[in-house]
């Protein structure tokens, strides 16, 4: 039976059906906004899978070329591997229903979120987070309780739900919410310098739309639900967790006093050792439930020393910031480079300036456009003292690099101020927290030593969160263990003035927003704090840039002088860039951008361009070349693809009987431009420059 609820969400109608596609999968769900449809299934294992000691859970997010109208491109002409847009939208989801599964379960779930048309108006990345949870609450897949997600925007100071692509061009703010009905569970995007009042604004805006959302879902689960399958968590061997507790949490004081990320997992490892070899004969085979309890052991240690005796794993207090050192101008030959670090946290960041040519080509369904901004994370498994393979570009990498992008992204110049495409590389070096705030932190440095006139400089943060029943205490700077043993990951980046890039994710239920805001507080705080410590490094961009980097120069031409300078085939653009050596890019709009590293190559390109588009003047002299003789004068080329007529009488002071007794085709003759008509053709005389003869 297909089941159907519908919904006014912004002025749109949105709906969900059941009951129709896909009814072989354990839950499945079509969702809708105006002419945009996801397709969203969800499917569970029945059993966990032999010596899995972890929740298998994979999210993905396909986008169909045939959703737009399109063929992909390519060779093979069928989608393949995920873009960076597609790993990014499957991100929000994984990210926003991984904690409300149960505790110890272990069978394998699979969401599939597939986009079957797309109206070019309406992003359906946010939709799935929505039809995740309706699949999965439809389904007898263990699953908490339902949850939403939705895109808040701002246009002219107004907030707007679910804003168009429209909108989104519009507005200072692109903010993602996954939330339940009492709190938020996920946050992504970026603004324009909101301040922490705004931003709070926005997360209660779009928490309310979310409510109505879950309240369909509701409606949707009492018509067409499943029964949710039993479960129950493996038990451990009898006598084996306290056999674990009583050895190790005498030992925790000591090693959680050790700073060092790298003598503490040595120590924590000796005690794992310890256990697994002293209690083999009677827990045989028992290495990853030791394992397991261990770590609940430090999770509730570590815990607990936070929140009743206000001590974290380094010393530092609730609201400390890592020591802090950067540096910039560290590699000779990039056209920036920074280095920042903050505690055991490291990040190498080079700019490389480039040209148009340089640009980012994206092939989207909302249709294909051009990034001259692009920033790179490189997270390398020396960072964390680990060795393994590396097999292409992680999906963390992916998502760390998209957060630090668009973090910077609004401090960047226009293209109109600074026609450079800008790359911007983070190289990990060392990581025990936040390298994506490092890397936020480390690549504004390194923009500002490549000479960007960056807007304003921006830094990173991450606060975490450790919550006791009643308690909670908000942590700034947090370690990589605090991430790990914590509930909450909250990362903010900004400048002075407000806040540009955000993201947050959580391991409980959801968090108030009460939390939010001492968290976007204290988040703020220590923003300025840092900005302090880059503008000792660096207080503003480089008045000159690297000598390696290119030097653009940009003119304008009248677009119906483009050909001209591209002539037939290519010809003379070719003939320009092979003798000049610089790199030249013309735009529709009559737009050219020279680039050459070299000044004498682009002042060449110059005069080479200018001379192809300068227009005639009056009275002006020019060396020009006979094209055509007539019986009544001379059409001479002037200028490239500008001619005019040398009529007979002008030729010299005496009667001239026949052109050809003076001229031939191919002469190089010396011209004044006497006049330009209404219709813009040009007089030329020769006798106008010649002696006058005597009598």
């Amino acid at each position: 039976m297909v089941t159907t609820e519908e919904l006014d969400i912004g002025g749109r109608q949105f709906s969900i059906e059941t009951g129709k596609l896909a009814k072989q999968a354990d839950g499945s769900v079509l969702l809708r906004l105006g002419d945009t449809m996801v397709l969203v299934t969800a499917v569970g294992a029945s059993e966990p899978r032999e010596g899995l000691n972890f929740f298998p859970l994979s999210v993905d997010y396909r986008e169909k070329a045939y959703a737009a109208g399109k063929i992909p491109g390519g060779f093979f002409k069928r989608e393949g591997r995920p873009s960076e847009t597609e790993i990014l939208s499957a991100r929000l989801t994984d990210r926003s229903i991984r904690p409300l599964f149960p505790d110890g379960y272990r069978c394998e779930v699979q969401i599939m979120i597939s986009v079957l048309s797309a109206d070019k108006a309406n992003d359906p990345d946010v939709l799935g987070i929505t039809g995740a949870s309706a699949a999965l609450m439809l389904s007898d897949v263990p699953f908490d309780k339902p949850i939403a997600g939705v895109r808040v925007g701002r246009v002219n100071g107004e907030f707007v739900i679910n804003p168009t692509y429209a909108d989104l061009a519009e507005s200072d703010l692109d903010l993602i919410i996954a939330a339940n009905q009492d709190s938020i569970m996920m946050v992504e995007g970026e603004a324009d310098e909101l301040t922490e009042e705004e931003m709070l604004g926005a997360l209660d805006f779009g928490h309310e739309k979310i409510k109505e959302l879950i309240a369909l879902q509701k409606k949707l689960v009492e018509k067409a639900g499943k029964t949710k399958r039993e479960f129950e968590a493996i038990a451990l061997p009898d006598g084996l967790e306290a056999k674990v507790a009583d050895y190790a949490n005498p030992r925790f004081s000591d090693i959680f006093s050790i700073a060092d990320k790298k003598e503490r997992n040595a120590a924590l490892k000796e005690i794992r050792e310890h256990l697994v070899e002293t209690l083999a004969e009677e827990y045989p085979e028992s290495d990853d439930d030791i394992s397991s309890i261990l770590h609940d052991c430090e999770k509730t240690h570590v815990r607990n020393m936070i929140v009743n005796d206000g001590k974290r794993i380094d010393g530092r207090g609730l609201d400390d910031i890592r020591d802090i050192s950067c540096e910039v101008g560290l590699l000779p030959r990039t056209h920036g480079s920074a280095l920042f670090t903050r505690g055991q946290t490291q990040a190498l960041a080079t700019t490389t300036l480039g040209t148009k040519s340089d640009e980012q080509k994206l092939d989207e369904l909302s249709g294909e456009f051009w990034k001259s901004y692009m920033l790179h994370y490189n997270f390398p498994p020396f960072c964390v003292g680990e060795a393994r393979p590396i097999r292409g570009t992680s999906r963390r990498e992916v998502g760390h690099g998209n957060l630090a992008e668009r973090s910077i992204k609004p401090a960047m110049p226009s293209q109109d101020v600074f026609p450079y495409t800008v790359r911007v590389v983070s190289e990990v070096l060392e990581s025990n927290g936040s390298s994506s705030m490092a890397t936020v932190c480390a690549g504004t440095l390194a923009l500002m030593d490549a000479g960007v006139p960056v807007k304003n400089m921006i830094a990173g943060i991450a606060m975490g969160l450790i919550k006791q029943d009643d308690q909670y205490c908000v942590l700034t700077d947090i370690l990589g263990d605090e991430d790990h043993l914590g509930d909450m990951d909250f990362k903010v980046a900004g400048s002075a003035s407000g806040i540009t890039g955000f993201q947050m994710d959580i391991k409980v239920k959801g968090i108030t927003s009460d939390v939010l805001a001492q968290a976007l507080e204290k988040a703020k705080s220590a923003r300025l704090a840092i900005l302090g410590f880059m503008k000792e490094a660096l207080s503003a961009p480089r008045e000159e840039m690297s000598r390696f980097a290119p030097r653009i120069t940009t003119i304008k031409i009248k677009p119906d002088s483009i050909g001209t300078i591209i002539g037939p085939g290519g010809k003379m653009i070719r003939e320009i860039t092979e003798k000049s050596g610089a790199t030249i890019n013309i735009d529709d709009d009559g737009t050219v951008t020279i680039a050459s590293s070299e000044p004498e190559s682009s002042e060449m390109a110059q005069e080479m361009i200018s001379y192809l588009v300068q227009e005639p003047e009056r009275g002006e002299i020019y060396k020009g070349k006979v094209k055509k003789i007539t019986n009544f004068g001379a059409f001479v080329e002037i200028l490239p693809g500008k001619e005019g007529l040398l009529h007979i009488s002008q030729i010299a002071h005496e009667r001239v009987g026949r052109v050809e007794d003076v001229l031939t085709v191919g002469d190089e003759v010396q011209v004044k431009l006497l006049d330009i008509d209404s219709q813009g053709k040009l007089d030329l005389s020769r006798k106008a420059l010649l002696p006058k003869t005597s009598d």
